[in-house]
């Protein structure tokens, strides 16, 4: 392991730990509600990860737009213009201020298409309220995102994660007491964890602004903002960089989502079974995308800098970090591959005995799968993050495409059927879908690294 790669880890797990932290915040939301909701029964846990389909592939396009932000502030910020990095922050408030609106409402309409996806009649009943609290939540949860990337654009990135880590605290109360009926409340099940969830994420978001509005190094950034003027050359960056990025997460998310849809046509156990693989898979993933954005930092950092040795250099040495953390999750999920599905649903219940059995049973083989693409998950989205510092995105876009829609739902699709592999072939698909776009999103950092050293020799 070469010592050039090494030294470099300690400050970027300074960059994405507390990115790692905060992003695991919001994954604990979930986790949360799928534990506790989980104890209710199999139809209840597939009702949530039903009603959060509609919602992740709304958040997928609204995230998406905000991490155009941080490269634009991390750039603006090497260069040390404020001006430039204040603007970045006021016209990617306001953009993502109006996704958030638009999704919401986009949400609400398309809700009718769940009577139409062949899923069990009891998780569609269950869903529906569940769904209608938590496209709320929406709104709060992207705007939140706005203020996010700008402060890792500074390499402020522990903030989010206090923020969201307090919220999460508060979250897991009121969902104790809202699900279960406590303290005199009454007992509200999915619906109670909706609630729960929609009051973090307000919260989660005053709490970001109080941050900012005080710290000596943000606070200057919130002063007469003057939202109403707005400058076309800068919102017109953010979005050539946010809609291919936010198009990128949709490809991804969008795949994973037709997974439970899939996984929903094979009946409510084997779409809880899928809950569970997707829960657990997605709190290893956060260790990547914290990596993905202390890459989106320093790469955005050494391009500014025009340093492009350097900047191949650092790139690396995450990539790396990412395989070690791919590595280790990868053993652990084999290792634990029937022990863990055990944590979301009451085993002991002799009511619902055999169902819930047969959740834990098909989670387990999901989670061997799982385990083997832990490497390509963790390096893909890793490799976006330098893309993205790069500020290259429509090249990654269609290699998202190609990889999740092209390779990856076809095979979902075909091997996830009765008649071939069930559960566990939709699973497949998804690891071909990702090991394709590990190795093309390497390849395209590969090239444009090497013309960004030939590029400056030349200069």
């Amino acid at each position: 392991m070469s010592r050039s790669y090494t030294k470099e880890f300690k400050y970027n797990w300074y960059l994405a730990a507390p990115v790692i932290l905060g992003m695991l915040g919001h994954v604990l939301v979930g986790l949360v509600d799928n534990i506790m909701v989980g104890q209710l029964g199999a139809a209840e846990l597939a009702a949530v990860s039903l009603g959060n389909s509609f919602f992740f592939v709304a958040m997928a396009l609204g995230i998406g737009f905000s991490t155009a932000i941080t490269p634009l502030v991390a750039e603006s910020h090497s260069e040390q213009n404020f001006e430039s990095g204040k603007s970045a922050l006021k016209h990617g408030f306001i953009l993502c201020s109006l996704i958030a609106l638009v999704l919401f409402i986009l949400i609400l309409l398309a809700k009718p298409l769940i009577y139409s996806m062949n899923q069990p009649e009891e998780v569609v009943r269950l869903a529906l309220p569940y769904l209608d609290v938590i496209a709320v939540s929406l709104i709060p949860l992207i705007i939140f995102q706005a203020f996010k990337q700008f402060s890792d654009g500074l390499s402020l990135t522990r903030y989010p994660m206090y923020a969201t880590l307090i919220a999460n605290v508060i979250n897991v109360f009121v969902n104790y007491v809202l699900i279960f009926g406590k303290f005199g409340f009454p007992k509200m099940g999915v619906v109670g964890a909706g609630i729960g969830t929609l009051i973090s994420r307000f919260i989660m978001l005053l709490l970001m602004w109080f941050f900012l509005k005080n710290l000596d190094k943000t606070k200057a950034y919130l002063i007469r903002l003057k939202l109403t003027l707005v400058d076309n050359i800068m919102l017109k960056k953010i979005i050539n960089l946010g809609l291919p990025s936010a198009l990128q997460m949709f490809f991804e998310i969008g795949v994973f989502t037709a997974a439970i849809w899939l996984s929903g046509t094979l009946g409510k156990n084997s779409q809880a079974a899928n809950q569970i693989a997707l829960n657990l898979s997605s709190m290893t993933y956060m260790i990547a995308v914290g990596l993905g954005v202390a890459a989106t930092i320093r790469v955005g950092n050494q391009k500014g800098l025009k340093r492009p040795i350097e900047l191949r250099r650092i790139a690396k040495s995450i990539f790396l970090m990412g395989l070690i953390f791919a590595a280790v999750f990868a053993v652990l999920f084999l290792a634990f591959h029937e022990a863990l599905p055990t944590f979301y649903l009451d085993v002991d219940d002799l009511i619902n005995f055999k169902d819930n059995n047969e959740v834990v049973v098909i989670a387990s083989q999901l989670l061997i799968i799982a385990a083997l693409f832990q490497i390509s998950d963790s390096t893909q989205v890793v490799f976006l993050g330098a893309l993205r510092g790069l500020q290259d995105v429509k090249i990654p876009t269609l290699i998202t495409f190609i990889s999740y829609w092209i390779v990856g739902f076809p095979l979902c699709y075909y091997l996830g059927s009765e008649a071939m592999y069930g559960s566990a072939g939709i699973w497949m698909g998804l690891m071909a879908g990702l090991t394709t776009s590990s190795i093309f999103l390497y390849l395209r950092f590969d090239y444009l690294s090497r013309q960004f050293i030939i590029k400056n020799k030349t200069a």
